[in-house]
C-alpha cells in the first residue's frame, strides 16, 4: 500500500533533575553542597532514507518519546543523557508543525537530518548556587520538560520527469517500455492506484555520454482533481518536485477530444498550484498506430506547436516513436539544470532545498489575556519557570528576581496584573503576588 501523508505526536525526552545532597564524610560532617546536574532529555530526529518509500509504518504506531535524562546524584556526577530517537522516513518528506502548518524541513537527501522535538535540558545542582554568604543552598533545579507536538508528513515523489493525463492514456505502458518499472496495465480507468517510479536510461551504457533520470507514473488525473475528486489531492501533490511533465493524450479514445483534455488537466494543475502550469510540458499524443489516432494527429500537432509546446507523436505498446521521445526529453532536461544553476550562481540568496531553520530570540516573550488569565509565552521564561522548584522558597525567590530582569514583571503590570490574579506559563499556573 502506497501511504504518503500522516501525522505522528512526538515528546522529547525530560532533563534529570539537579542534586540537593550535601556532602556528609567522616572527616566532613559538613563538606557541603555536593549534589549534580541532571541528565539532558533525548532529543527526537527525523532522517531521510533511501530505503523506504512510503509512510505506512506510520500509520499504526504514531507517538513516539525519547528517553528521560538521570537525575543529579552526589559527588557533583552529573545524571546520564536520555537516549535520542531517530525517526527514518522517505527521501522526500516535508515536516510541518501540525498547529501552524509551518514548514520545518524538506528532508530530500539521503541521511538528511532535522531535530524535531529537542530535549530539555538537565537542572543545576545545588552546588551551582553556593556563594560566600550562602555556603548551604537548598536549592536545585527541576530538569527541563522535553518539546512535544504533533508533526505532519508529506511524501512527494522525487522525480524528474512527471507523466501526466487522464487515466487510460497509456502513461503505464509507456513507463514499462523505457524503464525496468513493471506497473499494474489494464484497459480500464484507474489501472494505477499509487504512483510508479522508472530509471531511463539513454544512450550507449558505458560511453560516457549516458544519461539517466527518474520518470514518476502519476496516477490518472479528471476533471475535479484540484477539489480532490478522484485521487487528485492524492497524487497532484508528487508533480510538484518535477522539472519537466510528459503530457500523454489518448489518440484512440471515442469519448473525449486531446487537446480538450490537454486544456482541462492543465486547469486542474493551475487551480492545485499556480506553478504547477508554468512547469515545461511535452505533449504526447499516444496510439498513433490505430487510425483514430492518425486521423486526429495533424490537428493535435499544429494547435500544440501553436501554443509553444513541443509535440510527439508514439504508440507505447508498439514502442513506435518512444526513443525520439526520451532523446528530447533528455535534451529537455540538460537544458533545464543548466538554467538552475546559472538562476542558482546568478542569485546567492536562492533557498536551497533542504532543512528549514527559523530561529527565534530566546528572550522573546509576549503577554496576552483570555478568560481572565494573563498568558506569558517566550522560550527563556517558560523554560525558567519549568525549571524552578515551586515547593522550594530559595527556587521562588530566585524566579522572582530572574522574571523582573528579563522584564516579565514590568510587562505583566503594565497588561494591568493584580494581586491574586492567575498568570500561566506554557502549562505552570501561578497566582500573581504569592
Amino acid at each position: 500500500m502506497f501511504y504518503d501523508h500522516t501525522k505522528i505526536f512526538v515528546k522529547a525526552g525530560d532533563g534529570g533533575n539537579g542534586s540537593r545532597h550535601f556532602r556528609r564524610e567522616k572527616f566532613a560532617p559538613l563538606g557541603g553542597p555536593d549534589g549534580g546536574d541532571g541528565g539532558r532529555g533525548g532529543s527526537v530526529y527525523l532522517e531521510a532514507t533511501t530505503n523506504l518509500n512510503t509512510l505506512i509504518d506510520y500509520r499504526y504506531r504514531q507517538q513516539f518519546k525519547a528517553g528521560v535524562g538521570g537525575p543529579g546524584i552526589r559527588q557533583k556526577m552529573h545524571g546520564a543523557k536520555g537516549e535520542d530517537i531517530i525517526l527514518p522516513v522517505p527521501c522526500g518528506t516535508i515536516v510541518r508543525d501540525a498547529e501552524t502548518n509551518q514548514i520545518i524541513a524538506d528532508l530530500v537527501e539521503d541521511g538528511q537530518r532535522v531535530m524535531v522535538a529537542r530535549g530539555g535540558r538537565g537542572g543545576l545542582g545545588n552546588v551551582h548556587f553556593a556563594t560566600s554568604t550562602h555556603q548551604a543552598p537548598q536549592e536545585a533545579q527541576k530538569g527541563e520538560p522535553g518539546e512535544e507536538r504533533w508533526i505532519q508528513l508529506e511524501l512527494r515523489l522525487i522525480a524528474d520527469v512527471g507523466l501526466v493525463g487522464y487515466p487510460n492514456a497509456g502513461k503505464s505502458t509507456l513507463l514499462s517500455v523505457v524503464t525496468a518499472a513493471r506497473p499494474k496495465i489494464a484497459d480500464y480507468p484507474f489501472t494505477t492506484l499509487s504512483p510508479n517510479l522508472g530509471v531511463v536510461a539513454v544512450g550507449q551504457p558505458g560511453s560516457g555520454d549516458e544519461f539517466g533520470f527518474v520518470l514518476a507514473d502519476i496516477p490518472g488525473l479528471i476533471e475535479g482533481a484540484a477539489q480532490g475528486v478522484g485521487l487528485g489531492h492524492e497524487f497532484l501533490r508528487h508533480v510538484r518536485r518535477t522539472r519537466l511533465l510528459i503530457h500523454m493524450l489518448d489518440g484512440a479514445s471515442f469519448e473525449r477530444d486531446p487537446w480538450q483534455d490537454f486544456q482541462t488537466i492543465n486547469q486542474e494543475l493551475r487551480e492545485y498550484d499556480e506553478q504547477l502550469a508554468l512547469r515545461p510540458q511535452i505533449v504526447v499524443l499516444n496510439k498513433i498506430d490505430l487510425p483514430e489516432a492518425q486521423e486526429r494527429w495533424p490537428a493535435l500537432k499544429a494547435q500544440a506547436e501553436n501554443a509553444g509546446y513541443p509535440v510527439f507523436a508514439i504508440s507505447a505498446a508498439s514502442h513506435q516513436g518512444t526513443e525520439e521521445l526520451m532523446q528530447f526529453t533528455v535534451k529537455r532536461l540538460q537544458e533545464l539544470r543548466q538554467e538552475e544553476m546559472e538562476s542558482t550562481s546568478a542569485d546567492v540568496n536562492t533557498e536551497a532545498p533542504g532543512t528549514i531553520l527559523r530561529p527565534q530570540p530566546e528572550d522573546a516573550f509576549t503577554v496576552s489575556k483570555e478568560d481572565g488569565v494573563y498568558l506569558v509565552r517566550g522560550k527563556r521564561v517558560e523554560r525558567a519557570v519549568n525549571m524552578t522548584d515551586l515547593e522550594n522558597e530559595e527556587g521562588m525567590d530566585r524566579l522572582q528576581v530572574t522574571l523582573r530582569r528579563m522584564g516579565v514583571t514590568k510587562a505583566l503590570e503594565e497588561a494591568g496584573v493584580q494581586v491574586g490574579d492567575k498568570v500561566r506559563f506554557a502549562k505552570v499556573e501561578l497566582y500573581w503576588g504569592e
